[in-house]
């Protein structure tokens, strides 16, 4: 069994800010030390953790929250994959570089290494920075709309938003696709940076005031960068909080009618000899998403056409189409396109394909 290295950095990320006591924790810390032993064994294999660096980056920085130390040796892991440019594909580049980005940053700032290493990561945190800010697309988008929250908090993290033009462009296209952000985990990502704030302001809370929100936090006031000549104040939380609330909000009124989507999937070299293996319309109600979609070309063609999903706090996740299965082991995913080569920015229950669309399942590697 994989290391629950990722799962358990967020839940201790999320019990931080809870402002706990410190005795129900302790021993979750511990796991998640041993974890990150466990997770580097793969390195001896693979040459990466047995999960991703991900969440070998989030273990580092909950650690670092929770203001404990770490090894030399498992932060200069970190810091060898940056260099290397080991840290993933497309979006998930992005996340990744940016939770390392952030690891890097909190131990400096925590003064948790030695001052030569502390230079090392100040150097490799704002380079990350600058990397993310050159991946920024003409949308604003930095990598794709869920990694744009994480390179956000790097910028706030590290005082680059107030020389990047970026920053601004990319809150305006967080603001402009919030309907992306459903899940709880997702919510957790864009939240934060709607209120001027990252995942390393945790560790500066004063968990004696007011549960969540410390006096620090109350007189701190605009956290914004500087944006087209002047600071601007961050969303009230008070209406980020609403955002959290159930509300008795009418369902939305069916779309009536039908349309209909190519269906098309894609396996290159290595892993296939051929490299078109589907290519079929598939008819779906006019709201089908891109899930729908799937299930009725499965229901259309029951032996020619097979997938599988994993559930994740992000939604279900594409893993197997045509018995194909993507394999973090062989750094391989299955990318979601519309046609002709266009990254969608949703997952597979959210994206909702229009009538006479193409969409591409392709096997990809990162």
């Amino acid at each position: 069994e994989r290391p629950h290295t990722g799962r358990l950095a967020l839940y201790l990320l999320g019990l931080r800010a809870t402002c706990p006591p410190p005795s129900p924790h302790r021993s979750l810390v511990t796991w998640l030390k041993y974890y990150l032993e466990e997770d580097w064994t793969g390195s001896r294999r693979h040459g990466h953790p047995l999960t991703s660096y991900y969440q070998y980056g989030l273990g580092v920085l909950a650690l670092c929250v929770h203001h404990k130390r770490v090894r030399e040796e498992v932060i200069r892991r970190l810091l060898t994959a940056q260099h290397h440019g080991r840290l993933g594909h497309s979006g998930k580049a992005v996340d990744t570089e940016a939770v390392v980005a952030l690891a890097f940053t909190c131990l400096e700032r925590r003064r948790l290494v030695g001052k030569e290493l502390a230079v090392e990561l100040r150097a490799a945190a704002h380079g990350a920075s600058r990397s993310m800010a050159e991946a920024q697309g003409p949308d604003g988008v930095i990598g794709n709309i869920y990694s744009t929250p994480w390179a956000l908090q790097v910028f706030l993290a590290t005082g680059a938003c107030q020389t990047e033009p970026v920053f601004g462009q990319a809150v305006a296209a967080l603001l402009e696709n919030l309907e992306a952000f459903g899940t709880a985990a997702t919510m957790a990502q864009v939240l934060p940076v709607l209120h001027g704030r990252s995942y390393l302001d945790i560790t500066s809370m004063h968990c004696q005031e007011e549960p969540g929100r410390s006096q620090g936090q109350r007189d701190r006031g605009p956290r914004w960068c500087p944006h087209r000549g002047g600071w601007v104040s961050p969303v009230p939380w008070w209406l980020l909080a609403d955002t959290l609330t159930p509300l008795d909000i009418e369902p939305l009124a069916e779309v009536a009618g039908n349309k209909t989507v190519q269906l098309v999937v894609e396996c290159p070299l290595p892993w296939c000899s051929e490299l078109r293996l589907y290519d079929r319309p598939v008819p779906a109600p006019a709201a089908a998403s891109l899930l729908d979609v799937l299930q009725a070309a499965a229901a259309l063609e029951p032996h020619d056409f097979k997938f599988h999903t994993q559930d994740t706090p992000q939604g279900p996740f594409l893993t197997q189409v045509l018995g194909l299965e993507a394999r973090q082991e062989k750094r391989n995913y299955w990318q979601l396109l519309t046609a002709p080569n266009t990254p969608l920015q949703m997952g597979i229950a959210d994206y909702r394909p229009q009538d006479g669309e193409t969409l591409i399942l392709r096997l990809s590697e990162w």
